[in-house]
């Protein structure tokens, strides 16, 4: 996306590692699974040299208000969609159209106001994970859940957002991110998601290929 050449960064030593694990909103509703690989993940990362702290990152509690059921993403989806919603709509899937259509009502205002509020919860997010080389918390709260669990829409809602969660306010903040599998051998998929800051990409993916590199040695 930047038009530079790929490289694979050296891994990074995990020896003094600072890595924060944020303790709010984040951990919330994990399925016992998640959060038992989640907690070997650190434990393993914290023998192997890093300094591994917990974070209240209480602004973090914030997200659910500010992402109000996907008033900025979906008026900027459906910016982009509005035109071929008018002419393909019956084409969408109903689910997903339902969610670009949140998009419809929202005014110009309501927007600015929000990415203003957006602009100002990053920078104090930052003030607190400053002098930190990562964060970490799991990619997903629950494991991938049969197709037949997202049947009725109060479920599939339900799901989709347990999903999405943890990815989705990264996202909001405008950081990178990795994601790593720590699942024991055998059990369902579990994600390791360590975050960089923004515009850290190559330092994040020399911090994640030597956590990759200590977990791999347990």
């Amino acid at each position: 996306m930047a038009g530079e050449a790929p490289i694979a960064p050296d891994p990074a030593p995990v020896m003094g590692l600072r890595l924060g694990v944020p303790q709010t909103f984040m951990l919330d509703d994990l399925e016992p699974a998640v959060a038992s690989a989640f907690a070997e993940a650190c434990a393993a990362l914290s023998r192997a040299g890093a300094r591994v702290t917990d974070l209240p990152l209480r602004e973090f509690a914030e997200y659910p208000a500010l992402s109000d059921r996907g008033l900025l993403v979906n008026s900027e989806a459906f910016a982009w969609h509005e035109e071929l919603l008018a002419r393909r709509g019956n084409e969408y899937d109903p689910r997903v159209r339902s969610r670009i259509e949140f998009g419809r009502p929202i005014s110009a205002a309501a927007y600015i106001r929000l990415r203003a509020d957006r602009a100002h919860w990053i920078r104090r997010v930052a003030t607190q994970t400053e002098g930190f080389d990562a964060l970490l918390m799991p990619t997903v709260a629950i494991t991938a859940p049969p197709v037949a669990a997202f049947a009725e829409d109060r479920e599939y809602f339900r799901l989709n957002g347990l999903i999405l969660r943890n990815t989705a306010v990264i996202n909001f903040l405008d950081r990178c991110a990795v994601t790593l599998p720590i699942q024991p051998p055998g059990a369902a998929p579990v994600g390791l998601m360590v975050v960089g800051e923004h515009g850290g990409d190559r330092r994040l993916l020399a911090v994640a290929r030597g956590v990759e590199a200590a977990l791999g040695a347990r």
